[in-house]
């Protein structure tokens, strides 16, 4: 059996190994509170930069809402829809574009009888949800983290459903916008046969940011102003982790500004 010394000793030195791990790890989810002049962490701005590329990449996301109370938006007996579920949150898959002349506010075929969008006429809010995904081609890296879902950017825009004019959708060429990212949306589209649909767009009013793992990332709230102030230029320059173009360099290195203001995004110079 062991001695109290000798059981002391081999739990100070296990207590010293886990306080270790834990002190490597606690930045992997949040920012440090500070950081070394060698490291650069993108700004608020270079994240909303990133986000807008996201957005104008990609072109599905989830969308999330709340079930309302029956006494709110009562359901029909065709949904079958379970007792309960008040409050509850619900997220699916939606089809959007940046279409239009409010490229941050994204384009969504809003289809009456779709839970979400019922769920957002009885008051829900209402949140898109993003992940950057790297090309299947992307270069290969030495850092096993790279590449890695958890450290990968990702967002949500938190915000409010307003219907396109049919004067917006005409001047705006919407419809052509939308379908050149969603093809097979064209059996939906507003007039179609199979069920009512309608041209919306999720107004951005805020916007959550989490760039990857926090001791090289930017993780918290994007002003909606600069989110929106983001231009059409910079996101076309910006370059992401794995696109063509982009150059990886040591996360512990600082990054050059692509821009000599300092307003920069990550991206090969």
């Amino acid at each position: 059996m062991l001695s109290n010394t000798v059981f002391a000793i081999l739990l100070c030195h296990a207590l010293g190994r886990a306080s270790a791990a834990v002190s490597g790890l606690q930045h992997l989810f949040s920012n440090p509170d500070h950081i070394s002049a060698a490291y650069h962490i993108p700004t608020v701005h270079e994240s909303a930069v990133q986000a807008r590329r996201i957005l104008s990449l990609a072109n599905i996301a989830t969308l999330s809402t709340v079930f309302p109370s029956a006494s709110n938006a009562p359901c029909s007996d065709f949904e079958n829809r379970p007792e309960g579920l008040a409050g509850a949150p619900i997220g699916l898959i939606e089809y959007y574009a940046s279409c239009g002349p409010n490229l941050h506010d994204p384009t969504i075929l809003a289809v009456t009888i779709a839970t979400s969008f019922k769920n957002a006429r009885a008051g829900s809010n209402i949140t898109l949800s993003l992940r950057y995904h790297p090309p299947a081609d992307h270069a290969p890296s030495e850092d096993p983290y790279t590449y890695s879902p958890a450290n990968l950017p990702r967002f949500s825009l938190i915000g409010h459903i307003e219907p396109l004019s049919k004067k917006e959708v005409k001047e705006h060429g919407i419809m052509s916008c939308f379908l050149a990212s969603h093809p097979d949306a064209k059996a939906w589209t507003p007039g179609n046969e199979i069920h009512e649909s309608r041209w919306v767009r999720l107004v951005v009013e805020k916007v959550y940011w989490f760039g990857g793992f926090g001791d090289r990332a930017y993780i918290g709230w994007i002003p909606v102003e600069v989110y929106r102030a983001v231009t059409a230029e910079e996101v076309n320059k910006a370059r992401l982790v794995g696109e063509k173009g982009w150059m990886e360099k040591s996360w512990k290195e600082p990054y050059e500004a692509s821009r000599t203001d300092g307003s920069g995004v990550w991206e090969a110079i």
